[in-house]
């Protein structure tokens, strides 16, 4: 299951059980000593679950004990809500004395029965969660409960890149445009790939020369399509077509798409971005090319992509390879998301200290701004040396896998802020979110309430960028 959830499963447990002690009822069902050690025994767990959590990646047992937790507070959650329901549903039935109803729900062998049947299901999970939180070989640390949100800086956004906001891209830029500008290309539509490691910044780079001044003159069309995984032919068309009519086609058919498609390039020079192609199938890609070609001469089509193999059956040209960030450019990267108001991270030792934990991102320019945002509230003097010796130089250190040093971000977040970022992994790459909707998703599941609304929200945009 995704962590952080099992943390808030437990929390709600503890504020449903919590609930029920308040009620008259749970005293007449003769559930009152079972359900305040059930509330109990869940307290004394959830000190240790964020602990377990982390240790999971490295030991097994504590793994195994993850999974047998997970399935005793989803159960232990389910019983409450079986018991809470019934209690509701008395309450409303005692309200409406003239109901048929109320004569048979208070029946007397059907109370009892009830009631029995209850008390043996809270006594078996006591003993299940006993079990669970006495269970040996391994020692689990308590951590402080977390009760509110803060300790996040929250930044603006935009549709399109801030050229301010991206250090260390110019040459990257320029080069780029000079390849795509050049009047001596031999082919009619040029294909140049931009291919590199994940989080290095391609969309990044191919946004910036896409909005460029040098760019915007040259090209009757300029079109921007994410392919991601979805490699084909139909839906990519569709996807050029709803870029280039700012609405969404409503014809189906592939050939009345290719037909549209040809109206709105053929003999125009156009620029195209195809962001982030996985496709390795050379037949997907000749298929889409051959209904590209029927722009004018000087179209320019640029691919960003992780995978060597996309890059050279893409390519008319020799692909771009980009490269991480150098040293200066990768700290002053790592000073504009890790440096409060206030901070002085000039001094020499502190600066030693900073350069050291960012020569584990390699340059990567997503990998520097997560661990900076995870160091923005902490005192440099005092703890970036802490989180070095103890966090960073526990994470694996893999060739070109920057992964382990992203997922640090994400154990840095709140617990129940956690399983907000991971249920979106339900949904397919690229799939369009409505806000309102995914907070009411959000709101549905239990994993904020509405008085906390803005700031989680905030977080967790935080948290993406």
């Amino acid at each position: 299951m995704a962590e952080g959830a099992l943390f808030s499963v437990a929390k709600g447990i503890t504020e449903k059980a919590s609930n029920l002690l308040a009620q008259e009822i749970v005293l007449l069902w003769n559930l009152k000593d079972d359900m305040e050690k059930l509330n109990d025994t869940v307290l004394t767990i959830s000190a240790v679950i964020q602990d377990a959590e982390e240790k999971q990646q490295h030991n097994n047992q504590v793994r195994v004990w993850l999974k047998r937790l997970n399935d005793a507070l989803y159960e232990a959650d389910d019983l409450l809500d079986d018991i809470s329901t019934e209690a509701l549903r008395r309450e409303v039935m005692t309200r409406n004395k003239k109901a048929k109803e109320v004569r048979i729900f208070f029946s007397k062998s059907n109370q009892l029965a009830f009631v029995l049947k209850m008390g043996h299901k809270v006594k078996a999970m006591n003993e299940r969660l006993d079990a669970i939180k006495n269970a040996k070989g391994f020692h689990l640390d308590e951590r402080p409960v977390e009760t509110q949100v803060g300790g996040y800086r929250v930044r603006e956004t935009h549709s399109f890149v801030c050229t301010e906001e991206v250090i260390g891209r110019d040459n990257d830029k320029e080069e780029i445009i000079k390849i795509l500008l050049d009047p001596n290309v031999e082919e009619s539509v040029l294909i140049l790939p931009i291919v590199g490691l994940g989080g290095l910044g391609k969309t990044t780079l191919a946004q910036l020369v896409f909005n460029d001044e040098k760019i915007q003159n040259r090209f009757e069309q300029k079109l921007w399509v994410c392919v991601s995984d979805d490699f084909e032919v139909k839906v990519i068309v569709k996807k050029i077509l709803e870029c280039a009519k700012n609405n969404k086609p409503e014809c189906l058919e592939l050939n009345t798409l290719i037909n549209e498609l040809n109206k709105e390039i053929d003999g125009k020079r156009y620029l195209l971005v195809l962001d982030d192609v996985w496709n390795e199938d050379p037949h997907k890609w000749f298929e889409l090319k051959k209904l590209l070609m029927v722009g004018a001469r000087g179209c320019r089509i640029l691919v960003t992509t992780r995978i060597n193999i996309v890059a050279e059956t893409t390519q008319t040209v020799q692909p771009y390879r980009l490269k991480g960030l150098d040293d200066e450019k990768s700290w002053s990267l790592f000073k504009r998301f890790a440096s409060a108001k206030g901070q002085d991270l000039a001094n020499s030792l502190i600066k030693a200290i900073g350069m050291e934990i960012i020569a584990r991102c390699k340059g990567v320019p997503l990998a520097i701004r997560t661990l900076g945002s995870v160091l923005y509230f902490k005192n440099p003097e005092k703890e970036w040396l802490s989180f070095k010796v103890n966090e960073l130089s526990k994470l694996a250190q893999k060739e070109n896998d920057i992964l382990s040093t992203l997922k640090l971000s994400y154990d840095h977040l709140p617990s129940y802020l956690k399983q907000c970022f991971a249920y979106c992994c339900l949904f397919p790459k690229d799939f369009k979110i409505h806000k309102t909707t995914w907070i009411q998703m959000w709101m549905a599941q239990g994993f904020i309430r509405s008085s906390s609304l803005d700031q989680c929200l905030k977080i967790l945009i935080m948290s993406i960028l």
